[in-house]
């Protein structure tokens, strides 16, 4: 290993010491006992200042792997029990949230499906290459077929139909326009073909609605088959489990706001015979089913409002083809094929929505076995006589109850409150929890009652909350913050609460299937400070630890230096002949100029200019001096 860090990734220096003391340190001590679990073994390594204790290691054959593998099974257990409300509350929310997407992303899908049905078609025809006649009548089958499987007026099985559809494609590309067909590149190949798809829909369409006598257009023949079916049958099916689901929710809401009555004692509100935590859980889950509900009978209105409109412009084209076309032999295709490939628009927009409504129809249909746990807990009977004598209360009636309480802004002036008169798109607020009242969730212990906003809409840092009563506002509103931390604590002791009450910002490792980004998880992982040593989240530190004790030679040195305080000392210069400052006296001079730069012209006449030097004038005073001539003689 050493090798390894100084020769292969250059480091400087190197320190290997066990990982045990390492944590340890990291605690903030040199002596005490280390519990290391990896993997697949966990040890205890007792330190005394700072050596291990090699003879008192203790093994232990309990590591990670076996507690993630007990963790696996404890989840599975749970996952497996049954008549488990809560528990189908969450599965139901988990199969809603995978399943169900918006409109748009339901019709794209439709339009994918279709497209990968015809690319096996469309690949064949583009991509061949005939030679003789046999080869040809072929292809013009195969573009039968894909003109078939594209209107999906019929199955390309059934010969009726096989037969209009060639009748009809004859008329505007007959057989001898192969050729040209084929010398076309695949992309206009494509074109064109998905061209002929529309324009031969579009001829099928005015064969079926026109008939040679009749005025009038029967509709109810021309619409899909699959869209005549399930039109009238899915927004009724939808309503009357809506309508089962809420009388459930009334009948729980009675029953609970009975038992967490504020006053009641609390041997009644603990009472064994009536299970209340079950009773919640079987509250959330209705609760939960009627929210999914209100959302598919949504998306089923707009689905026959659409088709009304399809309607409505399928008939307007008929009528103005069939006025283009009366008494005509002959009409030129500029004006006929734009109106016939538009007729064939309006027929696919049907055939969506019918396709939108079955999938509307099955994803309703696969929530029923999450409802079923609660209904065998707690049958029609049981419930019944639980309610006794308690008035069962819709929604509506309690919002009809409250409606005369209105919050006065005045009264809190310390809040912003929000009121139908002086607000506008009131209706259209994005309100918290869900439309449930905070205050009741958390004052009741966890019952659910629907907020009225006419009441007053609290808006408190950014978010809207309603309320059940002007008493319930006022006091959510005197301490918000406190309130809003008890509701996430009681999602915590039941989870289903978090999507039912839209509480994922409260909780920032979970977020919902529909807002993730494309790659990221339904769970995200929380950030957690960890010391990758010993794999825990936080390390126990012993109470007589010395929490200044400092260990590192660099941060010693730091405070050393502080603790000197250099700037309020004075400091004084001492030139010692070890002192690498020392002035140099060869330093402190200049060098004497060279004579021969010093010379005028030699004109053989110049003698050296005389000169005396005192030698000994530096140094001691006692020191004897000598004169000393320099010039030299002339012959030198």
């Amino acid at each position: 290993m050493e090798e390894i860090m100084f020769e292969c990734f250059k480091v400087p220096l190197n320190y290997v010491a066990l990982q045990a003391l390492l944590a340890l340190y990291a605690a903030g001590s040199s002596t005490g006992m280390v519990f290391d679990s990896g993997d697949g073994v966990s040890h205890s390594v007792p330190i005394f200042e700072r050596y291990a204790l090699p003879h008192a290691v203790q093994h232990y054959p309990l590591a990670g792997t076996d507690v993630t593998i007990h963790l696996k099974k404890l989840c599975l257990d749970r996952l497996m029990e049954k008549c488990n409300p809560s528990l189908d509350t969450i599965k139901l929310q988990v199969y809603f949230d995978l399943n169900y997407t918006p409109r748009c992303e339901f019709l794209e899908e439709i339009h994918q499906v279709a497209e990968s049905r015809l690319s096996t078609v469309n690949r064949e025809i583009t991509d061949s290459r005939v030679k003789t006649q046999g080869e040809l009548d072929a292809l013009y089958s195969k573009i039968i077929t894909y003109i078939v499987l594209h209107s999906g007026m019929g199955s390309a099985a059934d010969v009726n139909t096989v037969q209009e559809a060639t009748a009809a494609l004859q008329s505007v590309f007959p057989q001898t326009e192969l050729g040209t067909f084929m010398v076309l590149l695949k992309r206009d190949k494509e074109q064109q073909l998905n061209e002929l798809a529309m324009i031969v829909t579009g001829i099928q369409l005015v064969n079926k609605a026109i008939k040679i006598g009749e005025e009038e257009i029967d509709l109810h023949e021309l619409m899909p088959v699959a869209l005549n079916k399930r039109l009238p049958i899915v927004s009724q099916t939808i309503e009357e489990e809506l309508s089962v689901s809420q009388r459930l929710a009334w009948k729980f809401t009675a029953v609970l706001e009975k038992l967490t009555l504020p006053g009641l004692p609390e041997k009644l509100q603990g009472n064994c015979n009536i299970p209340t935590v079950l009773l919640k859980q079987a509250l959330y889950n209705v609760r939960q089913h009627e929210v999914f509900l209100k959302m598919l009978l949504d998306d089923a209105h707009e689905c026959t409002q659409h088709v009304e409109s399809l309607q409505r412009e399928l008939t307007a084209q008929i009528m103005l083809l069939k006025e283009t076309l009366k008494l005509r032999t002959a009409v030129p295709t500029a004006n006929v094929f734009p109106l016939f490939k538009t007729l064939s628009k309006l027929w696919s927009g049907l055939q969506d929505e019918a396709e939108l409504l079955h999938i509307l129809s099955r994803i309703r249909l696969n929530l029923q076995p999450f409802i079923a746990a609660q209904a065998k807990i707690f049958s029609e009977d049981y419930l019944d006589g639980l309610v006794e004598e308690s008035e069962v209360k819709t929604d509506e009636q309690r919002m009809t109850e409250s409606e005369g309480e209105q919050i006065v802004p005045v009264e809190m002036k310390t809040q912003e409150w929000l009121l139908p008169k002086t607000t506008a798109n009131f209706n259209n607020l994005l309100l918290q929890y869900n439309g449930v009242c905070g205050y009741t969730v958390v004052s009741r212990d966890g019952l659910l009652l629907p907020g009225n906003p006419h009441i007053g809409v609290l808006k408190h840092k950014e978010k809207l909350y309603v309320f059940s009563s002007k008493k319930a506002a006022l006091t959510f509103a005197s301490c918000p913050d406190d309130f809003i931390a008890q509701v996430a604590e009681k999602a915590k002791l039941y989870p289903e609460l978090i999507h039912l009450l839209q509480l994922h910002q409260e909780f920032s490792c979970i977020s919902p299937f529909s807002e993730r980004q494309p790659g990221d998880r339904l769970l995200g992982k929380p950030i957690t400070k960890c010391d990758s040593s010993i794999q825990t989240d936080m390390h126990p530190l012993a109470t007589n630890n010395v929490k200044s004790y400092e260990w590192n030679e660099w941060e010693l040195r730091r405070k050393a230096i502080k603790l000197t305080d250099l700037l309020t000392k004075v400091t004084h210069s001492v030139q010692t002949d070890l002192c690498h400052m020392r002035r140099e006296s060869i330093t402190q001079t200049w060098p004497t100029k060279d004579a021969a730069c010093q010379s005028k012209r030699d004109n053989e006449r110049n003698v050296p200019k005389p000169q005396t030097y005192l030698a000994g004038l530096r140094g001691k005073k006692d020191r004897s001096r000598v004169k000393t001539s320099l010039p030299r003689s002339v012959d030198e």
